[in-house]
């Protein structure tokens, strides 16, 4: 049986994110808006991870059913959702087979923080988004974020501090190649008693940004793709956001 390469960090993705049952409120309000403007009623988190979307999501009222293809990932967000006394179907499946898997269509389908980039060429990307729309109702919403922008990949920062908390702070130390990228994440605790510095990494073999969206997406069959800089529905500018959005339609 092959490793779950997830198996050592999944714990520590928590980091990522607020408190588990916490969310910033411009990102909650993000999809608030999103979901009852479209509205959206049922959510697949096709790449759930340790579960904080899957919460989110849920406390705004819908039908969330989450899925991902990490043992770890799913079994970190069994452990999460069961303190806070949720239930959310979980499945392990990988996101370029999910028709294969699910046998009911969703209002929405969200592929988040970064998850996409995974997919080491752009064939098995349009695979992946072809398989999301296949569980989607007619008419039904694609959502994509990622921290990776054409502003990050045209000035090519090495270091970025993602977080900086009174406990703990997060590094990237990023190494770019032609086509992707790696991520050194290094995980700083501050304060009594002394905790060990803990180093891992994400690679990303083939970076996507707007355009390569914009014509992965047509090319998986999807339409009105809209894409914003920031969880304010402020415009993409490949000169200034910080963040890449992309909805789009089935």
């Amino acid at each position: 049986m092959a490793k779950d390469r997830y198996q050592d960090f999944a714990e520590r993705y928590d980091l990522f994110h607020e408190k588990f049952g916490e969310h910033k409120p411009v990102y909650r309000t993000f999809f608030q808006k999103l979901f009852v403007e479209n509205k959206i009623h049922s959510v697949l988190d096709c790449a759930c991870g340790t579960g904080h979307d899957l919460h989110l999501f849920h406390s705004l009222g819908c039908e969330v059913v989450g899925s991902d293809v990490s043992d770890s990932m799913l079994a970190r967000a069994r452990k999460n959702l069961k303190g806070l006394n949720i239930k959310i179907p979980l499945h392990k499946i990988d996101y370029r087979v999910l028709h294969k898997h699910l046998k009911r269509k969703f209002d929405a389908v969200a592929c988040l923080s970064s998850s996409i980039l995974h997919m080491s060429d752009k064939k098995e990307v349009i695979r992946a988004f072809l398989s999301m729309r296949r569980v989607m109702c007619e008419n039904g919403m694609l959502v994509l974020t990622q921290g990776t922008t054409d502003k990050q990949w045209k000035l090519k920062p090495r270091f970025i501090l993602s977080s900086s908390k009174e406990d703990f702070s997060r590094l990237f130390v990023i190494d770019y190649t032609e086509r992707g990228a790696r991520y050194h994440v290094l995980d700083i605790p501050h304060g009594k008693p002394k905790q060990d510095l803990k180093v891992w990494y994400v690679d990303y073999e083939q970076m996507l940004l707007k355009d390569d969206y914009s014509k992965l997406l047509q090319l998986a069959g999807f339409s009105n793709i809209r894409f914003y800089g920031s969880y304010k529905f402020e415009p993409y500018t490949k000169k200034g956001s910080d963040v890449l959005i992309a909805v789009a339609r089935k």
